[in-house]
């Protein structure tokens, strides 16, 4: 009987420890962000459509834990994106490019305070059909002279290459994409008038796939969604390398001058005010390197993402 006794004692011991422990972890996962509290409202977010897919799948991802929770992700461009920021109708702004001096100062006008995170990093990557088995590779004074109208056949640009006219596809003005490729490779000058031009980089990717002699450039996750149907050009760099965009060349910086950060852009009185959009704005953070690799990104060093939380929770006051 008194073994009996004992023996309850310790089931019974042990059984309170679990339930503690349980206990324990139940509270502990109330801190991380998407958990804890449900939590109710509306995060409006619009820009980019490089800065998209990590978007999209994060604001997916989102749902599970914060069902209550909607989050918008809308598709202007970068440009198009700050004007919506501007005008009050955005709690962030996500862009493949820095925000320009202009767009600061319609900010400013307005009253909006806002900080610029980084997200991941992206190789713009210059696709041609995948029947095209003779461009091996392109320095930027060619993709400019191609671009801006100078050659309009390939064997312009190499003797060896067939005798037929390049067809262009290219992202809309407002794309933060057109304004990257405008700066680096174009050098300010006018884009070839015959390029077709959309917002959306599906349609950039079936103007390729659809002509043999069709060339587009677009983010790298575009790339490696259709990687199948496309060929990608290694592009000469500074070190007369022809270097292809991959993870290790976008993250290293080989991949230059076409590798460049993404961004989001928060605004102050939305993480501050809204508990949704600081919640939503922390699990960007926490899981936008994992997100961006997912959907063919490069993530930044687990360093920047602490550095971009530290900054958050300044901004919120917490």
């Amino acid at each position: 009987m008194k073994f009996k006794g004992i023996a309850l004692t310790l089931v019974m011991s042990l059984i309170l420890v679990f339930a503690a422990a349980c206990g324990n972890n139940s509270e502990n996962s109330g801190g991380e962000s998407g958990g804890g509290e449900e939590l109710s409202g509306d995060v409006m977010v619009d820009g980019s459509s490089t800065v998209f897919p990590i978007f999209e799948a994060l604001a997916e991802e989102y749902a599970a834990a914060q069902p209550k929770v909607q989050v918008s992700v809308g598709v202007s461009g970068s440009g198009g994106g700050f004007e919506k920021f501007s005008n009050g109708e955005t709690d962030m702004s996500n862009a493949s490019r820095p925000i320009k001096e202009e767009e600061v100062a319609a900010l400013e006008e307005a009253g909006i305070e806002f900080t610029e995170f980084e997200v991941a990093k992206d190789g713009l990557s210059i696709v041609v059909n995948a029947e095209n088995d003779w461009v091996d590779q392109l320095t930027i004074e060619e993709l400019n002279k191609i671009w801006t109208g100078k050659v309009s056949t390939w064997s312009e640009i190499n003797s060896e290459w067939p005798e037929e006219k390049i067809e262009l596809f290219s992202p809309g003005t407002d794309s933060g994409t057109y304004d990257y490729f405008n700066e680096v490779v174009l050098e300010e000058e006018q884009m070839n008038k015959e390029a077709t031009l959309s917002e959306d980089d599906n349609v950039l990717v079936n103007g390729v796939t659809g002509s043999k002699n069709g060339m587009a450039f677009f983010g790298y996750a575009y790339y490696l969604e259709n990687k199948d149907n496309l060929n990608v050009v290694p592009i000469v760099n500074g070190d007369g390398e022809a270097i292809e965009p991959n993870a290790e060349t976008i993250q290293d910086g080989t991949y230059e001058p076409l590798s460049r950060p993404l961004y989001t852009y928060i605004k102050h009185s939305a993480v501050k005010d809204d508990e949704a959009v600081y919640d939503f704005s922390k699990y960007i953070i926490e899981n936008g390197g994992e997100m961006a690799e997912a959907v063919g990104y490069v993530a930044l060093p687990d360093e920047k993402y602490t550095e971009a939380m530290d900054k958050l929770n300044e901004i919120a006051g917490k």
